[in-house]
């Protein structure tokens, strides 16, 4: 059977919803919010964002959405280029292979199954920048940074889910 074009047009559009709303948190994740430090400890969304539809439909995020969503991050923030692609690609793999154990579990085992990749990707995180920097960091703000990320997953989660309910029900 052929598709219409119309047809073709709105899966397309469907398609690109987990992409879509992924670089929607990176934008909302750099919004300007004039409070001091907030930005080293702001929660950081695109890794919501890639553990969720990992999980959830995995092939609606392929690695080089993820890839891109990273050089985003790393472009908008002006850190080092690739460390956030590297990272990001990183948490999708992981989440990938164990997505068959995430997803029979209630929201509760997931989110504390998400807070363990929240913080190895800001462990990662650390790490890249100081194998770049060749000098040692604070990491205090990444574990707020963590905390923070952690804290907000159920709200982005549930959007997601909603997300996922009524523009990609099975077509």
């Amino acid at each position: 059977m052929r598709l219409s074009l119309l047809h073709r047009i709105d899966l397309w559009a469907r398609n690109l919803v987990p992409f879509a709303l992924a670089a929607l948190l990176v934008v909302l994740s750099l919004a300007p919010l004039r409070l001091s430090g907030f930005g080293a400890i702001a929660p950081w969304l695109p890794l919501v964002a890639v553990f969720f539809w990992s999980a959830h439909r995995p092939d609606l995020l392929p690695v080089w959405a993820v890839f891109l969503l990273g050089l985003f991050c790393d472009l908008a923030t002006g850190g080092p280029l690739g460390v956030s692609s590297m990272t990001l690609m990183l948490a999708q793999l992981a989440v990938r292979s164990q997505r068959r154990h995430i997803l029979p579990h209630p929201f509760i085992v997931q989110w504390v199954i998400f807070a363990l990749f929240a913080v190895l990707a800001e462990l990662v995180l650390v790490a890249l920048n100081v194998l770049i920097a060749t000098d040692f960091i604070d990491a205090r703000p990444a574990l707020f940074q963590a905390l923070s990320t952690i804290a907000a997953y159920p709200l982005f989660a549930w959007l997601f889910g909603q997300a996922q309910r009524t523009l990609l029900r099975a077509h």
